[in-house]
């Protein structure tokens, strides 16, 4: 027992078994709750700027315009660059550099920890401080934020580390944690400019009080503010020369090159086609949906977390134990709220305002108010010890001095049940997207095949890992499997004419918060390249057909065909001929020899409408990328679909899947040379 307490009291013991314990929930959150990456897809940019780092570029170089372009990374003449400034990739390529992208996610939340604990200790005690620690791991916000690849928890691990080193220089007199906390807030602002200036403004204006204050000690504290004002400055130099090596003007951020309008501030805002006119009372709205999904669901030990902290508040305020310290903190809660209100993304991430059920706040937080975790867990602290120490007292005098370790095993169990009952649902709501996306993405386990490129789908327009976030490119578009979209196939096969083409497809809509997983199929594809080039489609005609039409599509025409013979067959074989320029059918259709469309465009598609009468019926659809080159075409192996709803034909959700339609219905497809077939491709590949 007496170990057990000297061990309690051990400042740097304590210190030391709280950040492992943050290590662990990040690391343990990352593999079991997120595998798959989660429901924000801004994870796969950082994550791809990082091995761009690691690589030693700033820029993506695909080797086939328009059919490698990551989510989220803006076109210019010198390749592709992030919307996102790169220390918070350079973060996660330190970790891969130690090993593992994911030991990074440990070495921020344990980081996170040690600077909270030194923040508090600096401001209160060490008792505080420990209770702030422990405060901060018992937040949803803060167990699940750690376990993801987003910019929040690295940003406030700096800011963190700038409150450490601007308290500690203050306490010191050190010129030289002042130059650090500059160095740290220099970052902060390189990392998320905004969020470092709602952080650091409390502290701006202790700072500015204190030279217009301190005349006694001026050139000492002279000293301090320009090593911070220096180096942060030093840092803001650096983004500002970031700026203009990839946007080409040093006030054009990344972001604002991507999209000018989403930006802050109030009015007309925009980003990829969504517009919307941000005002005052919707940003008031808004953010107080926000900040009240923050008091309610994510604060430590959920909502009794910011009891604690107004208790905590209360109890300081009462004691007139107001410190500047103390204040500062407590302002860093007043800043980033209301800072936030001209921010527009605090009204996108609530998804419909009326429901509380969707938005990406819903399963992972309101993650722009990541840094209120600071003020809210250090006063949360200051609540719970008052609580304590108020039913230790209570507890002396009606039941004895010995019932005090009681009281706090009864107040531990309440505010770790609170913990764990606001924390479950969010775990259990993102668990279920993951195995949504395990279901997703069960052909590429346990290993993706080798030596290939895998076109994938764009269930979200032109972009590549988004949502496919697992599926990502080396930045030298080199690795084991590469990947691209598909409509770009016979470009970028005639690209890597060494390796094994597959298609990635699925049927059933893409909605990985949905009951339903999609039905995945990896299927090898080939490569034709000649003067003409035939598709070949082979598919089931049901006993109770009472007709069929066929409609070809290509360049922006269109033309109608009649099935003929569907009395006396159960199947039929249309060949779809590109030459020419124009693309014709052959085959048990009528109209063949006198219609034909030209080919303008990228991809050819044929229809067979399969009509039983009395609104009964099914749809088969086929794709046939081609480009020209020269004199000749390239076509890749038609992608094939069958739509069973007709109302919503359309997309990856009408993908065929062996054994997914009605009895009669089947689709086989196949490409070859010239005017005959060769042998059939688009074989479904054995699931991996």
């Amino acid at each position: 027992m007496v170990r057990l307490r000297r061990a309690v009291r051990s400042r740097p013991l304590v210190v030391a078994a709280l950040a492992a314990a943050a290590a662990v929930v990040a690391f343990a959150t990352a593999t079991l709750v997120f595998p798959y990456r989660s429901l924000n897809h801004d994870e796969a940019v950082y994550l791809q700027q990082a091995a761009l780092l690691l690589d030693g570029r700033l820029f993506l170089q695909p080797p086939v315009a328009d059919a490698f372009r990551p989510w989220f990374f803006v076109s210019s003449p010198r390749g592709l660059y992030s919307k996102y400034a790169p220390v918070t990739a350079a973060i996660y390529a330190a970790g891969r550099l130690a090993g593992d992208y994911q030991y990074a996610l440990s070495a921020v939340a344990a980081g996170n920890v040690a600077l909270l604990y030194g923040v508090v200790r600096d401001a209160w005690d060490h008792r505080t401080a420990a209770v702030a620690a422990v405060s901060l791991l018992a937040s949803p916000l803060f167990v699940v934020q750690s376990g993801v690849f987003l910019p929040y928890a690295p940003t406030t691990l700096l800011n963190l580390a700038f409150a450490f080193a601007y308290f500690r220089a203050e306490r010191t007199d050190s010129t030289v944690w002042a130059g650090v906390a500059g160095v740290a807030v220099g970052l902060a602002f390189f990392a998320r400019p905004y969020t470092a200036v709602l952080f650091a403004a409390p502290f701006i204006a202790h700072a500015g009080w204190t030279l217009w204050a301190a005349a006694p000690a001026w050139p000492d504290c002279v000293a301090r503010r320009a090593a911070t004002a220096g180096l942060g400055a030093a840092g803001v130099a650096v983004a500002l020369g970031y700026n203009a090596v990839v946007t080409g003007d040093p006030l054009v951020f990344p972001y604002e090159a991507f999209a000018p309008l989403d930006g802050l501030g109030f009015g007309h805002r925009e980003i990829l086609g969504y517009d919307q006119l941000y005002t005052l009372s919707l940003a008031l709205r808004s953010n107080a949906e926000v900040v009240g999904s923050f008091l309610r669901n994510w604060a430590p030990f959920g909502a009794l977390g910011g009891v604690l902290a107004v208790v905590g508040g209360a109890v300081v305020a009462r004691r007139e134990a107001w410190t500047w310290r103390r204040a500062v903190l407590g302002g860093v809660a007043v800043s980033v709220c209301g800072g936030n209100l001209a921010f527009w993304g605090n009204r996108n991430i609530l998804g419909s305002l009326p429901d509380h059920t969707d938005g990406l706040i819903h399963a992972l937080g309101p993650y722009y108010h990541f840094d209120v975790l600071v003020p809210v867990s250090a006063f949360a602290a200051v609540g719970v010890l008052a609580v304590v120490d108020r039913a230790r007292r209570v507890a002396a005098v009606r039941v004895g001095r010995q019932s005090g370790v009681a009281v706090v095993l009864v107040v531990g169990l309440v505010l770790g049940a609170s913990a764990v009952a606001a924390t479950a649902p969010p775990v259990a709501e993102n668990t279920d997207v993951t195995a949504n996306y395990a279901a997703a993405y069960q052909p590429f386990e346990p290993s993706p095949p080798e030596n290939a490129v895998v076109f994938v789908p764009d269930p979200y327009g032109d972009w590549l890992n988004h949502p496919f976030q697992p599926l990502r490119n080396t930045p030298g578009f080199d690795g084991p499997t590469v990947y691209a979209a598909g409509d770009r196939a016979p470009a970028v096969a005639a690209a890597y004419p060494d390796r094994d083409l597959y298609r990635y497809t699925y049927r059933g809509a893409w909605s990985p918060q949905g009951d339903t997983p999609v039905e995945p199929v990896l299927r090898e594809v080939s490569l034709v390249t000649g003067e003409a080039v035939t598709a070949t489609a082979s598919f089931g005609v049901p006993s109770w057909t009472a007709g069929a039409t066929v409609t070809v599509t290509a360049g922006g025409e269109r033309a109608h065909y009649a099935l003929t013979g569907v009395d006396n067959r159960s199947r039929a074989t249309v060949d779809m001929h590109v030459t020419d320029g124009r693309v014709t059918l052959s085959g048990p259709v009528a109209g063949a020899d006198a219609d034909s469309v030209p080919v303008n465009g990228s991809t050819v598609s044929m229809s067979v409408l399969v009509d039983g009468g009395y609104g009964a019926g099914f749809r088969y659809r086929v794709e046939l990328p081609v480009s020209t080159a020269g004199q000749q075409y390239r076509a890749v192996t038609p992608s094939r679909s069958l739509c069973t709803d007709l109302q919503v034909c359309g997309g990856p959700s009408s993908t065929y899947v062996p054994g997914s339609g009605p009895e009669g219905a089947w689709i086989n497809v196949s490409v070859a040379t010239g005017r005959r077939t060769a042998a059939t491709g688009g074989v479904p590949r054995r699931r991996l």
